[in-house]
């Protein structure tokens, strides 16, 4: 990227002598040698920049006259843009009477535009120099004299870019038939213009540059105008030539011919000029709106004007500015190319540039910038329409369809719908008969080949649904995608795999049409709908309840045993439209389907098949209407009944020694029951406590099912009565005696001595034993009943049971997420890691259930051991106690001694790598906690708590010396780093007291870390000492304003002495690495959208358990 020249504060003429020319041969080498300084100091003008003056007058030169009553022709650019055309007629009918005073004021319009004022005198006009003139005007912006019409905010000046350009338009046009063609005119006004686009100051840069691309465009709608003329010409001449081969008629013709054929070469001379003299350098502009507004130009110039510019010479320039730094430039290639391929005829001639440059188009589907990828990848279908791209160079396009973005996940949607499944770009694709039937079951087939590649993660194939939804209406064809599933079409058999991915589509899709979201989405707030979208959701959900009651019961009774499919077919239920069977008179289909829900229920035990049946019985239990409600009702009743008695049957089975399995799998329906709605098991309490005492070896995954469900029985007990007006004693008294008896067993796991744990108890129970306790504390704790006639409920663990439950924790937060137990039930794993275990505890804190100062210390002490979800909850238990208690002092000063003591105790094992990474979490630690006080002001409000944590760090660290010293560089240090130096003087004035009488040659290894920590507070002290000299001196000297810039600092030049681009016929690696040398993409060095591969993807979406947390968490008190 070519910089701007820096132009010193006098800019000189250059010594050589100089031959005085009267035009200016469009070259901006000729200006370079007006200027001995050629840094770029574009900059420096806009500061220097004054406020217009209105008193300001240029030479003393008479100005010509401007018509219709306006003081000069930039005032009519400036606000009157509605009489632009009339005064440019009126200026050219002037011209036309006297061309030397109207050029003239021509010229000072173009340099007032630019914000200077300036007059070249009439009578001198053809041997005025451009150079001196452009000098001069350099050296009214260097001294501050100019004005920016085109940034101002000012009201009158809003339009001025749209005047500026519709003037410059207006003349050409006006100027058409004659003096555009005098090859004086234009002629000089190039010269100006061009001279104008390389100079320093970029004001003057921007106006220039407008103005030449605009004469561009306006000259190729003049030479279109005469192309067809000469079009006609040509008819007629041969027309003419079949009756009379000579005659007057065909020489009138023949000379009207050469008249066209010489005015286009001449103005295609002309556009050539510019783009030599202006676009090759701007296009290289230090400013981006002007390199921008290059490729903007030059695009619709390829479009407009194909004759000339659609050639390599021209598009290269398209190509080179894809890897333009600016997002804004490479959007205005990648747009240019897009209405370029659009264009079938064009196509051919863009074979080498597409050879070249395709891979590069390719790769800006993965940009940074959300708005160039998304371009890019419309440009991508243009390429692959016209079948420019070889389908295997697209595998990293597809990736995209689970990237993050939406809008490229939409785009990416809308071009494998239109490239794979519409197969619209593939002309030897058959095209069907037109039966839409038909259309919609060979896109839902294509649709199906795609899931298999994610058949392994219903997440992803989520994404690939929800990217495509919008463009595909076979998703829609409720009927077609029904009668796929029941395989009515003899012709396709669909594989179990395909009919999975066709029964999620078919419940995604559900979802999509009324309005839900399937995928996770970064705006959390509750989607609002329009009313016309309200009516199409409307519209969605009776066509679907049509569908299904007719199909439902066909579907259920043939998938009921299939665990993969059934989940699926249950939960598009929950987004019908009951009440039609009532008034369709259909009640006894809503009855078969109840029947089958239940029977759904007791057949399945899995997590996905349980927690979507329940859903849609209480959607039915709520949504339906009259007698149908009540019908619904009485089935969820029979329903807990049934279940109710199994589970009594279940447990006596186990007391007598039998299979744990039936007492499993009907507690696991049994949760996902109670975890939407309370279930009356009352009788079953005593019998659950039992189990619990009583059986030896019960399986740890039973006993973990056994805890939550009195757990959360407990928990809608209380809900009860919190919700009721009046509350009995013997309710209190049952309510009590329940939960006691759930603590007693919670604590009895704890009474596990510590090294039996792994052997014990599966990780699995330990963390529900965890959640579930903190949940419990949570709940019943004493200040949320104190002062109320509840107070019986209020609960305090004692210290000691606190820290064997924090023991435990700590057990399952050293152990890793990815370690899993071999038996673990994999369906709930995202409720059993450490995340699920931190936030538990620091929920403890949060909500007052126990002292902050039991809990908190140890809580922050792991801040940085476990990972960055870990350190986001510490985070934000550390902002909670901080609301509440700015004095932190002793909180962070027992977590750092807890951090170091878990480096000290692995010192003394010679593990040399766990020692210092335990050094390294102490370090890590202190760095984090001293980050809440690392704003001035932060520190300033905080100077005492950081002080009292410096104090206690070294009370601690000389405790015991020199064993606990290196507590002084591993954690005080990074505070007192943060304090003033009168704090500073204090700690070293009483360090040296303390270690007065101390020999510390007897051990140097162990007194280093002492060492260390003073030269460093001493460094600090006389540091701030510098410091505050230096400000004290740099006040007397500081002047205001902008501090100015080194005018020695050397920068790029602006003109080289390159040939033109008449050498650069071709592209070639050799031209682009030459422009490459000018403007190097710093986003080429790192990564682009982070691109994840489809097994990547998978991991880390599968590690979403935030949201699984959120959705277990709907009634009062489940694991947060």
């Amino acid at each position: 990227m070519e910089d701007e020249p820096e132009v010193p504060d006098l800019v000189r003429r250059s010594k050589r002598a100089r031959v005085p020319t009267k035009a200016y041969d469009g070259q901006p080498s000729r200006i370079r040698d007006v200027f001995e300084s050629e840094e770029d100091s574009g900059d420096e003008f806009d500061v220097r920049r004054r406020k217009p003056n209105k008193n300001r007058t240029g030479e003393a030169v008479p100005a010509a006259t401007v018509p219709i009553g306006f003081e000069n022709l930039i005032e009519v650019v400036k606000m009157n843009g509605k009489h632009i055309p009339q005064v440019v007629k009126v200026w050219v009918e002037q011209y036309e009477k006297d061309p030397k005073p109207a050029i003239v004021e021509l010229l000072t319009m173009l340099f007032e535009a630019c914000g200077a004022t300036y007059r070249i005198q009439g009578e001198f006009l053809d041997e005025t120099n451009v150079d001196d003139v452009v000098v001069a005007l350099v050296n009214l912006a260097a001294q501050g004299k100019i004005e920016d019409y085109q940034s101002s905010k000012k009201k009158e000046f809003r339009s001025f870019k749209e005047n500026l350009v519709s003037f410059w338009d207006n003349l050409v046009s006006e100027c058409q038939n004659g003096p555009l063609f005098d090859q004086v005119l234009f002629d000089k006004c190039m010269d100006y213009v061009i001279a104008l686009s390389c100079t320093p100051p970029r004001v003057y840069r921007q106006v220039a540059s407008l103005v030449g691309l605009q004469l561009v465009t306006s000259f190729i709608g003049v030479a279109k105008i005469l192309g067809a003329q000469r079009q006609t010409t040509q008819r007629q001449l041969t027309a003419e030539k079949k009756k009379n081969a000579e005659g007057p008629h065909v020489e009138s013709l023949n000379k009207r011919l050469s008249e066209f054929h010489e005015k286009i070469t001449m103005i295609e001379e002309m556009m050539r000029k510019i783009f030599t003299g202006l676009f090759m350098h701007r296009y290289r502009d230090i400013d981006p709106d002007i390199r921008m507004s290059c490729i903007q130009s030059l695009g619709a110039w390829i479009v407009s004007y194909p004759s000339l510019f659609l050639q390599d010479l021209y598009l290269k320039y398209l190509g080179w500015t894809l890897n333009d730094k600016n997002a804004g430039v490479r959007k205005a290639s990648v747009l240019a190319l897009q209405n370029l391929y659009d264009v079938d005829d064009n196509v051919p001639s863009l074979g080498l540039f597409t050879e070249r440059f395709y891979k590069r188009m390719l790769d800006l589907a993965d940009d940074v910038d959300i708005s160039v990828a998304v371009c890019a990848i419309s440009l991508v279908k243009q390429l692959l329409r016209h079948q420019l791209v070889p389908d295997d160079d697209l595998g990293s396009l597809y990736d995209l369809l689970i990237d993050d973005p939406p809008e490229i996940r939409s785009a990416i949607g809308a071009l494998v719908y239109d490239h794979v499944i519409a197969q619209k770009f593939n002309s030897s694709q058959p095209r069907s008969s037109g039966d839409e039937g038909d259309t919609s079951q060979i896109h839902l087939l294509r649709m199906l080949q795609i899931l298999r590649e994610f058949s392994t993660d219903q997440v992803l194939s989520q994404y690939v649904i929800d990217d495509i939804w919008e463009f595909m209406d076979a998703m829609k064809d409720w009927k077609r995608i029904t009668s796929m599933l029941l395989d009515e079409n003899p012709s396709i058999e669909l594989t179990d795999d395909d009919a999975t991915n066709l029964a999620r589509l078919f419940c995604a899709s559900v979802k999509k049409a009324v309005g839900e979201k399937i995928v996770p989405a970064a705006d959390r707030r509750k989607q609002s709908h329009t009313k016309a979208q309200r009516e199409v959701i409307q519209n969605s959900r009776k066509e679907i309840t049509v569908t299904m009651m007719k199909n439902y019961p066909q579907l259920m009774r043939k998938y009921m045993a299939d665990k993969a499919k059934v989940p699926s077919l249950l939960e598009i239920i929950s987004h019908m439209d009951l009440e039609l069977y009532s008034l369709k008179s259909q009640e006894q289909k809503f009855k078969t389907l109840l029947q089958l829900m239940k029977e759904a229920f007791f057949k399945h035990g899995d997590k996905d098949a349980l927690r979507s049946c329940v859903k849609a019985i209480n959607y039915c239990t709520t949504r339906s209407q009259g007698e149908l409600q009540d019908y619904a009702q009485n089935k969820l009743k029979e329903l807990e009944d049934e279940l109710i008695s199994k589970l009594k049957t279940a447990l006596k089975e186990v007391q007598d020694g039998d299979d744990e399995y039936l007492l499993h799998v009907n507690m696991k329906r049994l949760y996902e029951l109670q975890l939407t709605r309370p279930v009356p098991i009352e009788s079953l309490y005593d019998e659950i406590i039992k189990v619990l005492k009583n059986v030896q070896n019960l399986d740890d995954e039973v006993a973990s099912f056994l805890l939550l469900n009195i757990y959360l029985h407990v928990s809608w007990g209380l809900d009860s009565i919190m919700n009721s007006s009046a509350v009995s004693e013997a309710s209190l008294f049952s309510l009590i005696s329940k939960r006691n008896a759930l603590f007693e067993e919670l604590e009895r796991f704890l009474q596990i001595p510590l090294e039996a744990q792994g052997k014990g108890i599966s990780r699995t129970l330990a963390c529900r034993v965890c959640v579930i306790l903190a949940e419990l504390w949570c709940l019943f704790g004493k200040s949320n009943y104190d002062s109320t006639k509840a107070a019986s409920l209020g609960y305090r663990p004692d210290i000691s049971t606190l820290e064997k439950f924090w023991k435990l924790c700590e057990q399952q937060l050293d152990i890793s997420d990815e370690t899993e137990d071999e038996d673990a039930n994999k369906e709930y794993i995202e409720e059993l890691n450490r995340d699920a275990v931190m936030i538990a505890a620091a929920k403890l804190v949060a909500t007052g259930a126990v002292p902050k100062e039991d809990l908190a210390p140890e809580i922050i002490s792991h801040y940085t051991m476990h990972g960055p979800t870990v350190a986001e909850v510490v985070k934000f238990l550390i902002v909670n106690i901080r609301k509440k208690d700015e004095d932190v002092s002793e909180i962070f000063s027992k977590a750092l001694k807890h951090a170091h003591v878990r480096y000290l105790t692995v010192l003394d094992t010679y593990d040399e790598s766990l020692s210092a990474r335990r050094l390294k979490e102490c370090k890590d630690l202190a760095s984090r906690l001293s980050g809440f006080f690392v704003s001035i002001a932060a520190r300033q409000n905080s100077q005492n708590i950081i002080l009292k944590i410096v104090n206690e760090g070294v009370a601690y660290a000389f405790m015991n010396v020199p064993a606990r010293l290196s507590f002084l560089t591993c954690a005080v240090i990074t505070f007192a780093s943060k304090l003033s130096k009168n704090d500073i003087y204090g700690i070293l004035t009483n360090l040296q007291g303390v270690t007065k009488n101390v020999n510390m040659d007897e051990d140097p290894s162990g007194w280093r870390p002492y060492k260390t920590f003073v030269e460093s507070l001493r460094e600090k002290y006389s540091k701030n000492e510098d410091e505050r000299e230096v400000r004290e001196g740099t006040t007397v000297k500081r002047g205001r304003g902008r501090p100015r810039k080194n005018p020695k600092i050397e920068g790029k030049k602006l003109f080289d002495e390159k040939s033109s681009s008449e050498d650069e016929d071709e592209i070639n690696a050799s031209d682009h690495d030459d422009e490459e040398e000018n403007q190097v993409d710093e986003d080429d060095q790192v990564p682009l959208i982070q691109s994840i591969r489809a097994s990547a993807k998978l991991r880390a979406l599968r590690v979403s358990r935030d949201e699984n947390r959120q959705q277990t968490s709907r009634t009062p008190g489940v694991e947060s």
